[in-house]
């Protein structure tokens, strides 16, 4: 029997870019691949193509008309409809099998749109997005999320069939070909393998490696997530997928910058969710102490305070007194009502790298806010463990995953 061909679903506003995507899914018909064209274009009719999908069929699916989305009054509100309606689609393609990767090419509009279809889909099914708007200059989170995104920078406009567009949209085709062929979706761990979810910056990374080979001698392994605002949310998820046994919430920097408007920021649910989840967390206040800016955009307000220039692209800036306390409030809340078991340990000789004595962020009397309002506030039930030594000591990794491991054997039947 002939084995069935993979699908690739492919994304694109054909009203504008009807050539191109016809263009990319024939390359992918020649590599042996099958295709499914989706119209996500909403004023126009294809160009030069007739899509699988057209987008008549797609707005169904977001419980709309296409005609509703010509006529929602703005292009923002036409976007995000029709943008709703490929986020189901797309499940709904995945679910049923007809889905083995996706690619979308696209200008700002497209591109969105395209990227928030694929963002649904579970990490290990290929995805790749093709923009002139992939670039440094640009909010990269629209087009990537929490997820496994290819992002490829077109280097010219979607517009026409040249040497260098075409170049570029030959390779896509080639990695779609090689990412469906050789790659796989994620798997769930076995009942042998013992998966603790770790997250950490550059301020913590002595420590956390020293805990990641902790814990390693005692039979677990740890999957270390850049905790840069999506790293966080992205740890979540994934522990909501049964991907983790535990939880050490080693740097939990991005509950703070949303108070400041800082760029790594987690979300409104960061913190919350792994309790929710009833999984075995050890938190840590690593970075609580900064906000995190692109060089250059420090705004006004925050210009009085000590700021650390980490490296050429990023600055570190000193979170205040009051700050500190309401940080503690907040940890608070949100690990209160966790299912699962909690244990909080703050390291007090300094919270981040410029966090020490004679260092430009030291200003103990500040993190000791953070403490005094914590265990007003925690419930009784949730210990919290003080250590004299700096976030950053690998010995505080070591004693922090030994907590986890205590905590385990505990909890664990």
């Amino acid at each position: 029997m002939t084995p069935m061909k993979k699908t690739v679903v492919i994304i694109g506003t054909l009203d504008t870019k009807g050539p191109e995507i016809a263009y990319l899914r024939d390359r992918l018909q020649a590599l042996g691949l099958q295709t499914t064209v989706i119209d996500s274009g909403i004023l126009g009719e294809p160009l030069d193509i007739v899509p699988d999908i057209d987008h008549a069929e797609a707005a169904t699916y977001g419980g709309t008309t296409i005609e509703a989305l010509q006529n929602a009054g703005s292009r923002g509100r036409a976007v995000h409809g029709m943008r709703e309606a490929l986020k189901k689609l797309t499940v709904r393609l995945y679910a049923d099998g007809k889905l083995d990767g996706i690619v979308s090419m696209g200008g700002a509009e497209g591109a969105v749109m395209g990227a928030a279809a694929m963002m649904v889909l579970p990490v290990g099914v290929p995805k790749v997005l093709v923009s002139p708007i992939a670039s440094g200059y640009h909010f990269f989170e629209p087009l990537v999320g929490t997820r496994d995104m290819m992002v490829v920078h077109s280097v010219v406009d979607i517009l026409g069939l040249n040497p260098i567009a075409c170049t570029i949209f030959d390779n896509v085709a080639a990695a779609l070909k090689g990412m469906i062929e050789h790659g796989h979706g994620l798997p769930k761990p076995d009942a042998s393998q013992r998966y603790v979810a770790m997250t950490m910056l550059g301020n913590t990374t002595k420590s956390v490696m020293a805990a990641k080979e902790h814990l390693a001698d005692h039979g677990y392994e740890a999957v270390i997530f850049h905790s840069n605002g999506v790293g966080g949310p992205a740890m979540e998820e994934l522990a909501a997928e049964d991907q983790f046994v535990g939880v050490i919430d080693f740097t939990t920097n991005e509950v703070y910058d949303p108070l400041v408007g800082g760029i790594h920021d987690g979300g409104p649910d960061r913190l919350s969710v792994i309790g929710a989840l009833g999984l075995p967390q050890v938190v840590v206040p690593g970075c609580i102490d900064f906000s995190v800016w692109n060089a250059g955009t420090v705004p006004d307000v925050l210009k009085d305070r000590p700021a650390y220039d980490h490296n050429p692209e990023y600055v570190l800036v000193r979170a205040n007194r009051e700050e500190m306390a309401q940080l503690g409030h907040i940890f608070a809340e949100k690990l209160n009502p966790a299912k699962g078991p909690v244990v909080i340990a703050v390291p007090t000789e300094g919270l981040s790298i410029p966090n020490v004595p004679g260092g430009l962020f030291w200003d103990p009397d500040a993190d000791a806010l953070y403490l005094e309002t914590l265990r007003r506030d925690i419930v009784s039930d949730i210990p919290i463990h003080t250590y004299p030594r700096h976030v950053n000591d690998p010995d505080f990794g070591r004693e922090v995953a030994d907590l986890f491991i205590q905590m385990m054997e505990e909890h664990t039947p």
